[in-house]
């Protein structure tokens, strides 16, 4: 266990962000402390956690410990010496190539991270003191920069995010609600829809605080290259092949990260305990399409000096093993109870993300000078996981 600085209580508006390192956790913590909160932040640096992506945030407002959370001690002396208000509870393993070829780390840590997280953090809300008799219920709502409840049984909140991944495939027409069966078709979703299914029995048996959040394809700043969109920005500015899996058709619903973070704020501060709430962008594309969409505008803001197209890089590869083709989310319920919808829309979140892949280009090359390379990890390809 390595800490970045003395663990302390750092004030009474703090967040514990586990794999607050990766992707979303990385944004949702520039995303608190740009709200004036601190945040914890847990992550065991695997390959896709990157300290360099928590640059920018006044170390102040940050403590960060290296650590795995299935070591339910660790998260359990963590939480006592921080006292967060609420956990987002992020940390998985979240590649669906790597979980075809090696499932057990997926499970070990999706599964058995997750049922860790519940112990720890329920013997922390435990210790917590009761609520006030005479406080209002909307208290547990009111974490705003000027006001903070009081930390006790009634304002803690474990919020878990998950992804659309555990409701299966689509076909042609349809969305995913609340209330669809889940279906899971790989080693991933099926090992998320697991630790879904054990925060939800924390809920109903013991009266544990917590909330779960599904979600849509996320991009934006600070994602892994091995995903569809930084991949193909990086290939395209190395003038390497632009790899889409099959016929290119298989369908996403599309969400800004920044958007996500904003979501999973709303969801922790408003959100009704015990509840699923299905984020979305609302935004359907076709892979070939995004990859499409990313060569126009990098002929607009980064021209080849030959003249070339970007579009002539892609190619198209053979398909995974149990692809799904389509998923779209409903997200009528977040939006109609807590007033949440997504301020960017594909075009303007898009463009967005390429400038910041352009202005960051060493965050990208310091990752692939290690041992990721931009290839297709776990079946020896040379694709994006999406």
């Amino acid at each position: 266990m390595k800490f970045s600085k003395n663990i302390e209580i750092i004030n009474n508006k703090s967040f514990l962000v586990t794999g607050g390192a990766g992707f979303i956790g990385s944004n949702l913590v520039h995303y608190l402390t740009s709200l004036g909160h601190k945040a914890v932040v847990i992550d065991k640096l695997t390959y896709a956690g990157n300290t360099a992506s928590l640059q920018g945030i006044n170390e102040d407002n940050v403590i960060f410990a290296e650590g795995d959370i299935c070591d339910t001690a660790f998260v359990a002396d963590l939480l006592q010496k921080t006292k967060p208000y609420g956990i987002f509870h992020l940390a998985a393993e979240s590649h669906v190539d790597r979980s075809i070829d090696g499932p057990a780390e997926f499970i070990n840590t999706n599964i058995n991270g997750t049922f860790s997280m519940l112990t720890a953090a329920r013997k922390y809300y435990e210790s917590l003191p009761e609520s006030s008799a005479t406080a209002s219920p909307s208290l547990r709502n009111s974490f705003t920069q000027d006001f903070s409840p009081a930390l006790n049984k009634g304002s803690f909140r474990f919020l878990h995010i998950s992804t659309d991944e555990v409701y299966g495939s689509l076909g042609d027409t349809g969305y995913f609600t609340e209330e669809t069966p889940y279906a899971p078709n790989s080693p991933y979703s099926a090992s998320k829809a697991s630790s879904d299914h054990l925060v939800r029995a924390w809920h109903h048996t013991y009266g544990f605080p917590v909330l779960t959040t599904n979600c849509s394809n996320n991009y934006g700043p600070r994602q892994f290259p091995e995903k569809l969109i930084p991949l193909v920005i990086h290939n395209a500015f190395a003038g390497k092949e632009l790899p889409i899996y099959g016929d290119g058709k298989n369908v996403r619903d599309w969400l800004y990260v920044m958007d996500h973070c904003a979501a999973l704020y709303t969801v922790i501060t408003k959100g009704k305990l015990g509840e699923t709430y299905n984020i979305g962008g609302n935004c359907e594309k076709q892979n070939i399409d995004i990859v499409r969409t990313i060569c126009s505008i990098l002929d607009e803001v980064r021209p080849k000096s030959d003249g070339a197209k970007y579009e002539k890089q892609i190619t198209f590869v053979k398909d995974r093993p149990g692809h799904d083709r389509r998923y779209a989310i409903d997200a009528s319920k977040i939006r109609k109870e807590l007033a949440w919808e997504p301020k960017e829309t594909f075009d303007t979140g898009i463009r967005i993300t390429i400038q910041w892949y352009l202005e960051n280009q060493k965050w990208t090359e310091d990752i692939i000078s290690g041992n990721y390379q931009c290839q297709r990890l776990g079946l020896g390809g040379t694709c994006h996981d999406q």
